[in-house]
């Protein structure tokens, strides 16, 4: 990473405003046609990283991780290197997709169902009618499968948006990154099924006040297991002695 970091329980967090990051994006790696591995990280892709040594590793790698979650920027104030904001994953992307709106930047899509997949171009199409998308493919694939790559080296996009969650997607991307000539990929986890239409943001108020993740377990109360990940982050944040 070339920017300014902060490490939180070895993850280094690219310590930049979203507007800076898409700009970052756009003038060092889109217009000069390179590679980079971009990780929009929470609490839980930090924990994960601590149970499983391949994925730690992808991330050192990363070019730039961006803290998607309150608790990361709890975590930075807690250790007195505050993060200057939070960068939800899904508006990066839709900052990226709106600059392709306005700029010759070619788009790919892996992930999501195939039927969300589609009504999620659909609406790409009608929401950014300059947008050129090189190619689409759902997630339902083995990683193994090189015919999505192939068609990403012939396609040459300059991004690829990755919506097979994590670790997945970030492994995919890591393995496969070395294949292509230019592109950032970027992991987005289920932000196609936003897309599409099929799952809601958090209304803005619940943005606001750092309460998406309430509003979601309202929505989806099955979601109290992942939602333990939260303290115990901040417990492990708290004993650590970085």
């Amino acid at each position: 990473m070339t920017n300014q970091t902060i490490t939180i329980l070895d993850v280094p967090f690219v310590n930049q405003r979203k507007s800076e990051v898409v700009q970052d994006l756009y003038h060092q790696y889109i217009k000069e046609e390179k590679k980079a591995l971009v990780v929009t990280a929470n609490p839980e892709i930090v924990m994960q990283a601590r149970e499983d040594r391949e994925y730690h590793a992808i991330l050192k790698t990363a070019d730039i991780i961006v803290p998607d979650g309150i608790g990361v920027i709890i975590a930075s104030k807690m250790k007195k290197t505050p993060l200057m904001e939070r960068v939800p994953g899904f508006e990066l992307m839709e900052d990226l997709l709106a600059l392709g709106n306005e700029n010759p930047i070619s788009f790919y899509i892996v992930g999501a169902k195939p039927e969300i997949l589609e009504e999620a171009v659909q609406n790409l199409h009608t929401t950014y009618p300059n947008l050129h998308l090189a190619g689409h493919h759902h997630g339902y694939f083995q990683d193994d499968d090189e015919t999505i790559i192939e068609d990403i080296q012939r396609t040459k996009p300059d991004v690829i948006l990755v919506a097979l969650g994590f670790p997945r997607q970030e492994k995919w991307i890591a393995a496969n990154l070395p294949k292509v000539e230019k592109g950032v990929f970027m992991g987005v986890g289920g932000s196609i099924d936003v897309l599409a239409g099929h799952v809601k943001r958090a209304p803005v108020f619940f943005q606001k006040v750092h309460l998406e993740w309430f509003y979601r377990l309202l929505k989806q109360p099955s979601r109290w297991r992942r939602m333990l990940v939260l303290p115990q982050f901040i417990i492990t944040v708290m004993k650590s002695k970085e």
